[in-house]
């Protein structure tokens, strides 16, 4: 009899050390606020790809990662400084890790980079380091506890919106209003040094460089009228009309669909690097 309750005792014990072992395994629930522009944004609004793009890069960290929830605060065609006028009224909510993706549309824009005293200065949302010094204090106001990841602009080649050729722009290896775009990609990660903040370098990755981004553009051949497929740097000496073919057919895309906006590789690249610093932090 006493052996009986004794193996019953053993049993027992074996099944609440398992039961605590579950839990202890578990991972904690974790709330991620994406904040960005048309590359976070359309994460949730993949029709507005032309559908080619089947996951966004938060909807592919989930995956890997299923414990982290994530809310999606992309804002299409935004730049810092239009989210840090906005910060108090976009509904940023508390959570336990915040990444902010933003810069391509300031260097568009022509918003000036600025220098770091203005974020040290918090001199507004005239410059990116003034725009980046109101959202990190806003996101420190919501959570000081939060972990915060900087995500640096992609390069990009020459874009051509998909459903209106009039929106069209050349790519970063031009200035922009006297500046380049790897400006604001080194800008961006200054701040994270001086403020021990996690950053992504999409702008120096490998893998994602201007050749990178598409096979080819498809344009005119001045001289003949004929189209034909060109390379870079070639095709950024061909001019592009609106009233041309679009550029960029399916075959053409490879980091980018239309020289902006990742394709599924590019989304994937994104979200591997996510992952990693996820993980760490």
């Amino acid at each position: 009899m006493e052996i009986r309750y004794m193996r019953k005792g053993v049993i027992d014990i074996a099944l609440i050390i398992v039961v605590f072992a579950f839990i202890s395994l578990k991972k904690k629930e974790v709330t991620w606020v994406a904040i960005g522009d048309s590359i976070t944004y359309l994460n949730d609004h993949l029709n507005e790809t032309g559908n080619r793009v089947t996951k966004g890069y938060m909807t592919r960290v989930q995956e890997a990662l299923p414990n982290i929830n994530f809310i999606n605060q992309g804002h299409n065609g935004w730049t810092s400084s239009g989210i840090a006028k906005e910060i108090d009224r976009l509904g940023i909510v508390k959570a336990d890790i915040y990444s902010v993706f933003l810069g391509t549309n300031d260097w568009w824009s022509g918003i000036p980079i600025g220098k770091l005293s203005d974020y040290d200065n918090n001199t507004g949302t005239n410059t990116l380091y003034g725009s980046f010094r109101i959202i990190i204090n806003k996101i420190r106001m919501l959570n000081p506890d939060a972990k915060i990841i900087l995500i640096t602009p992609m390069q990009r080649t020459d874009f051509v919106y998909l459903f209106d050729k009039n929106n069209n722009a050349w790519g970063s290896y031009h200035e922009k209003n006297g500046q380049l775009l790897e400006s604001f990609a080194n800008a961006i990660a200054e701040i994270g040094r001086k403020e021990k903040i996690k950053v992504i370098d999409l702008f120096h990755r490998k893998g994602m460089g201007i050749k990178n981004l598409v096979a080819y553009k498809r344009l005119k051949d001045p001289l003949t009228g004929e189209y034909r497929n060109y390379y870079y740097p070639e095709y950024t000496k061909i001019p592009f009309s609106p009233s041309d073919e679009y550029p960029y057919p399916k075959t053409a895309a490879v980091v980018t669909y239309d020289g902006l906006h990742p394709t599924d590789l590019g989304y994937q690249i994104i979200s591997q690097d996510l992952i990693k610093v996820l993980k760490s932090l």
